[in-house]
Order: C-alpha cells, then structure tokens, then sequence
C-alpha cells in the first residue's frame, strides 16, 4: 500500500498521460488516480489470466452477492439481485437512463456546474437539457430548491442526480435528499443518481445514504448508477451496474441496451468483486492519503488572493475558482506553469478549473510549485 511512489505512466496509453504526451505538464484532469489498485484485484486478474479462457461470461453469483454484502454493510441497502443490471461504464448508464424515461422531445433537469456526460446525455438521446446553477455560498455549494422546482414543467420527466457531487465535493446531506425527494413526488420524476464516487468520503463522520434506501417508498421512482472504477481505481476496466427496484423501469432500460451496450468483459467482473470483497485496509490508507492531499491543498489555497478552492466533501477533485485570471477560460494560465486541469466551461461553468488531487503528495507538492505565481 504504497502511496507516496511517483508510478511512470508513460508508456502505457494512459488517456490521462497521454493528453500532454512530449510536453511538461503535469496531468491532474480526468478523475484516474496515480495509485496502484489493491493485492487482492491484481492477484484476483492474474488467477482468471491464468486459467487461459476468455470466454462470453455472465455476471458470476458470487459477484452479485459481493455488491449485495458491500451495499448492506456500507449504506445499511438491501439490494435485491433482480434490480441490478450490469453495464461497462457509468456514462452508457446517464444516456441509457435518459433514452428510458419519457419520450421524444420531453426535458432532462440537472444542476451545473456537473460532471460533463449529464450535458451531454439529454441531447444524445433527443431529449431536451434543462439545468438550474448550484448555488455558492462562501467556500460550499447548496441547492437552489425554489430555482430547481421552477424550472419543472409539464415534460420534465427525469432528474439526473451526482450524489455524492462532481465536480463541487457535496456529499448531499439527508435533509437535502429528502427535499429531492418531496420535489420528484410532486411532479411525477424518476431520478437517476450517479454515486459512483460514494466510497470516496472525506469529511469525518460521513456515510453515503442512496436515495432508494433513504426513501424505499420512493426507491420505485429511482435509478443508481454504481461502480468501483473510481474508488479502487480500475475505471480502464470497465464495469459498473444500475440498481432499478421497479420492474418495469428497468425492463425498458434493458430494452434501450438491446444490440448498442456491450456485455461486460470477464475480467472487469473479476476485478469488481475483488474490489467488493476486498478487507478495506487499502481504501482506509487511500482516505488517510486523499484527506493528507485534501489539506495541502487548504494550505496553500489559504494563502492565495486571486485563487479559491472548494475543498470537497467526497471525491478527490477540488473546484477552483479562477475567474480572477480569467473570467471565461483560465486553464490556459496553468498549462502554461505546467499544470494541466479540467476546464469549467465543460462542466457548465466557465471561470473554473477541476483539479484531481489522487496522486502522490509530491506530485501534489510539484504541481502546486509550479503554479505559485497564480497566487
């Protein structure tokens, strides 16, 4: 459980390396950790590598009973084993959800700034974006409820929820679920909430509370997007599932993947209940090792006049504002130190920038150098 190695990425076609390939940029965009994965999904891969047949496979029982143990354990969740349907990433989940609720023409609603697959989602599938801004309150971010119920008309079907929220670091509290909730009974919404960051909480005392769970009267009206690419840091494996507790719901989101979606491979089961089943002494050295970023990060953000952080709750992607260098596109300022970010305006939000921060302090440590002149 070595955290604090630099690892040379170079030479295996990481999309997140390979971005600034023969320039000196750090990379610190897409949310990939610079981290090993733990023993055990490595020890698991190299027994199914071993075994040399790499046929069409189903999702294994074990695997399934795995998710159904991690969920009751982690987020007090009885997962039925019919509810879940397997998907290879997260993304195909948000476009599948908006292809399977409602019909043509009819209006997807999410809050900006969001991850970028939930803009773009809604128009893949001849749905219309409706989207209603956060609102930032000193060094956080709240709902707009009056906003967010205004903009709901008679063909707004679907809420796309990120819960807990990239790129701002909410963990939604149960007093802000439970207001969604009362919203989406109103009117009638089916809400899909990506939770794939749900075991990436920072703040002490924390604990992730899906909204079919918070709610099982509810839970008919809900779609939940999970996955453990991001927390055991195996995105490039591909597997993530939909929990869908009504029958019919999910009955036409299976039908919307007919023929498109691709199975998920054998080893991406493999790795996912490794991941599941693994003893948590990995993912509690990794939350040491995120907080420790988490005030490195504070630390120097403190000491900055024209540079602002949203230190986050969950995840290991901080929100900077900089506006004060460049109102609509500053990623360029930090490219130019050799800092590359994710920029704001793809999340709905220009003037801001998206740093991952999974890394080793010292590439941490490196980056932040290289920038001080933004300060």
């Amino acid at each position: 459980m070595d955290f604090q190695t630099p690892i040379d990425r170079s030479a295996t076609s990481s999309q997140k390396w390979n971005k600034y390939a023969g320039q000196d940029i750090l990379p610190m965009w897409v949310a990939d950790m610079d981290f090993v994965s733990p023993v055990s999904i490595v020890a698991a891969l190299q027994e199914r590598v071993a075994h040399g047949v790499f046929g069409y496979t189903d999702a294994p029982d074990s695997l399934v009973e795995a998710v159904q143990a991690y969920a009751a354990q982690h987020y007090a969740w009885q997962i039925d084993a019919s509810w879940i349907v397997w998907l290879p990433g997260l993304v195909q989940g948000l476009n599948l959800a908006c292809r399977t609720v409602g019909e043509a023409d009819d209006e997807v609603l999410t809050a900006t700034p969001i991850y970028p697959p939930f803009l773009r989602a809604p128009g893949l599938s001849n749905r219309n974006l409706l989207t209603v801004p956060l609102l930032q309150k000193n060094d956080s971010w709240e709902w707009d409820f009056a906003a967010l119920e205004a903009a709901i008309t008679p063909k707004t079907k679907l809420l796309l929820l990120c819960h807990p929220h990239n790129p701002v670091g909410r963990a939604w509290n149960t007093q802000e679920l439970t207001q969604l909730i009362a919203i989406a009974r109103r009117h009638d919404l089916i809400i899909c909430s990506d939770d794939i960051h749900c075991d990436l909480l920072l703040a002490e005392g924390l604990k992730h509370q899906p909204l079919a769970a918070l709610d099982p009267g509810f839970a008919a009206q809900t779609i939940t997007l999970l996955a453990p690419s991001k927390t055991w840091n195996i995105a490039g494996l591909g597997c993530s599932l939909a929990v869908i507790p009504d029958p019919s719901l999910r009955a036409n989101f299976c039908k919307q993947m007919a023929g498109i979606v691709p199975s998920v491979n054998l080893l991406a089961f493999t790795a996912a209940e490794a991941a599941y089943r693994d003893d948590g002494a990995w993912h509690a050295e990794l939350i040491t090792t995120l907080r420790q970023n988490r005030d490195i990060l504070l630390d120097w953000f403190t000491g900055s006049d024209r540079l602002k952080i949203t230190l986050p709750e969950a995840t290991y992607l901080a929100w900077i504002d900089a506006r004060a260098l460049d109102p609509v596109n500053p990623l360029p300022h930090f490219e130019a130190l050799g800092v590359g970010l994710s920029d704001g305006r793809d999340f709905g939000l220009p003037g801001f920038v998206r740093l991952n921060f999974g890394c080793p302090a010292e590439t941490l440590k490196a980056a932040l150098k290289r920038i001080e002149s933004l300060r």
